[in-house]
């Protein structure tokens, strides 16, 4: 008996290390094991959530270790730890429970539990009850983000354990949020659900939408006799009416296996061949076959004797269908939830519809604000010296490379553009009295050869850019503080960048209002406007009024391009998108004033984004629609536009 002793002792403290390895975490794993180690997506659920639910403190890191595929198992004993690589062929382990070291072990006497992305999505919204606790608010919100990624009726009870200690109020409020979502989906109590519907009826999120949408959805089906109590009926129909085409009740009844299939002509002919022998099928010979009396008489003689199914005819369809009733029955079984769905989605798109004629609107101000920028300075020259300057969106285009130019040697890009604004507008200027000293002068009252020149100029200064700055798009990047947009609601939201645009062009129109009101050359602009010949008479020296007023709107050119080049593309046909525009602001406006540009611009803007509005596919027909009507309205009907200049020489 001796012999045995050391044995038994060796047994017993083998057992005794085993039991000291098996902590509370470990007792779950070892109750689960089979799962674990099968790692079946179909089948895994109940050990995740043993696991989640066992409130153990370790239960987190197992799953992350899990998630991961940093889970082994040791072969000899079948226990789960935690592993540390030591190199390519030893692993250490670590305890779930204690945190200990158990040992340093070959690879070749573990297995590692590799699950598969369908699990590992799994664990990860077994982790989210974790995360929506964890002290770090990076966490939480990733754990929101889960949530919404994968809404779940699980979910549910853990989200709201974690709003009451929830001191972050932005993640409180978006806890709410999502757990009102969840509750019209997941509630166990129709009060609930209907109370979170109606709370979440003035939310216009995409989101609200989608977990009200499934609780008014409902399908076409059919019954033989009354319709069962405790459905939740929408509506009754009636075989071609109401939506539903006999064709597709009779389908219904089909697919029920309330109806016989009618056979149609292919399965018919198939039938016949099938079933040919000794040329003739049916008693009918196949040389017979031809006609569809013959063919149908041979269908008919099968059917009879049960090898083929039975012709159904059009009668029997029409009794079929006055047998049965059809019903579009809602897949929500609650009537109360169903009505605060549909009440809920009524709402919601009521207040979608509105906030889409606001942004449609912002939009369009938008855009104006644009059109009045690129049609400013040319308002100037056009409506002061009658000179149709086919050039000026080269202007735009300068002003547009100017800020280009600046921002390479200025890297900040708010500094950049404080520069740019003022440098493009001197650039320009300087340009505009040079065109009008060596060109425009010696053309006045020449319409015809003035479009010509300045029409020359345009296509050379285009080359000149391409030359310089080569064809492809030059960028010029606006501050990072001109980043994102506005949003107002899901639907409403307008870009920094077109804010800045508006607020310039406001800025725009007191600084001009300022020039002509207020300072000597603005009198003299408005004497020479209304008058040239008496302006002369009174010592006012037109060509000089004429060169400051050219670099004047030349200059504000070179402005807008710096603005609009903010967001869009900088290249050498910049400004040959704004200059037809900038023509029919100036036209619908009314020649030469600064309040007709400015309703111009508002006019052209929002009738731009109506017409989109109806074709949003096609903005190059939405402008061509545009400009028919403009032609039709304003130059056949109206030539002076919205707001006609007054004085003595209007009509010269």
């Amino acid at each position: 008996m001796k012999p045995l002793v050391p044995s038994v002792l060796l047994l017993l403290a083998s057992t005794f290390a085993t039991l000291a390895e098996t902590g509370p975490i470990q007792v779950v794993l070892q109750e689960h094991r089979e799962l674990i180690v099968k790692s079946s997506r179909k089948t895994i659920g109940p050990a995740i959530d043993a696991i989640a639910s066992s409130g153990l403190p370790e239960a987190q890191s197992v799953l992350q270790a899990w998630q991961v595929k940093n889970i082994w198992m040791r072969k000899s004993d079948g226990l789960f730890f935690l592993g540390e690589k030591i190199d390519a062929k030893t692993y250490r382990l670590i305890d779930f429970d204690s945190g200990d070291s158990a040992g340093e072990i070959p690879k070749r006497e573990l297995k590692n539990i590799k699950p598969n992305s369908g699990i590992r999505a799994m664990i990860g919204t077994a982790l989210v009850q974790f995360q929506l606790l964890d002290p770090e608010p990076d966490q939480r919100m990733a754990a929101l983000d889960a949530i919404e990624r994968s809404p779940g009726a699980s979910l549910l009870a853990p989200l709201r354990n974690s709003m009451e200690g929830e001191s972050d109020a932005g993640i409180r409020a978006r806890k709410m949020r999502i757990e009102r979502l969840l509750t019209i989906a997941h509630g166990t109590g129709v009060d609930e659900r209907v109370a979170a519907i109606e709370e979440m009826s003035t939310d216009l999120g995409v989101d609200v939408r989608a977990a009200l949408n499934p609780l008014t959805r409902t399908e076409v089906k059919a019954f033989a006799g009354e319709i069962p109590e405790g459905l939740n009926v929408a509506r009754r129909l009636d075989p071609g009416s109401d939506g539903l085409p006999r064709e597709e009740a009779h389908a219904l009844l089909v697919a029920t296996g309330l109806a016989p299939a009618m056979v149609g002509r292919e399965e018919i002919r198939e039938a016949l061949i099938a079933n040919l022998e000794q040329d003739s099928v049916g008693g009918v010979q196949a040389d017979e076959l031809g006609t569809d009396q013959a063919r149908m008489r041979a269908y008919g003689v099968l059917a009879e004797t049960g090898t083929v199914p039975p012709l159904v005819t059009g009668a029997e369809i029409d009794a079929a269908l006055d047998a049965h009733v059809f019903a579009a029955i809602y897949a929500e079984a609650s009537p109360a939830i169903t009505a605060a769905a549909e009440a809920a989605l009524a709402r919601i798109a009521n207040r979608v519809g509105f906030s889409q004629s606001v942004d449609l609107a912002l939009d369009a101000l938008s855009l104006a604000s644009i059109y009045f920028l690129a049609a400013i300075g040319l308002a100037i020259t056009f409506g002061v010296m009658g000179v149709i300057n086919m050039a000026h969106g080269e202007f735009i285009m300068m002003g547009a490379y100017t800020g280009y130019v600046v921002q390479q040697f200025v890297p900040n890009h708010t500094a950049s553009i404080l520069i740019a604004v003022p440098m493009a507008f001197v650039f320009t200027f300087g340009a505009g009295v040079a065109m009008e000293r060596l060109v425009i002068r010696w053309l006045y009252n020449r319409p015809l050869e003035t479009l010509l020149a300045t029409f020359g100029i345009s296509i050379a200064l285009q080359q000149l850019a391409k030359n310089i700055f080569g064809t492809q798009a030059r960028p010029l990047t606006s501050p990072g503080w001109l980043d994102g947009a506005w949003a107002i609601n899901d639907v409403i939201s307008i870009s920094h960048i077109r804010i800045a645009i508006f607020v310039l062009a406001l800025a725009f129109l007191g600084i001009f209002l300022f020039i002509m009101h207020r300072t000597r050359l603005g009198l003299e602009t408005r004497a020479v406007t209304q008058n040239r010949r008496m302006a002369a008479a009174m010592g006012i020296n037109p060509d000089r009024v004429n060169m400051l007023t050219f670099g004047l709107g030349s200059g504000i050119a070179g402005i807008a391009g710096v603005a609009i080049g903010l967001y869009a593309k900088v290249t050498s046909d910049l400004g040959a998108d704004y200059i037809v525009q900038s023509f029919m602001t100036v036209v619908v406006g009314g020649v030469g004033n600064i309040w007709g540009t400015l309703l111009g611009a508002t006019g052209i803007g929002f009738l731009q984004k109506g017409i989109e509005w109806f074709n949003p596919s096609n903005t190059l027909a939405a402008q061509t629609y545009m400009i028919i009507f403009i032609i039709v309205v304003f130059i056949q009907l109206r030539p002076q536009g919205l707001i006609a200049l007054k004085g003595r020489a209007a009509g010269d």
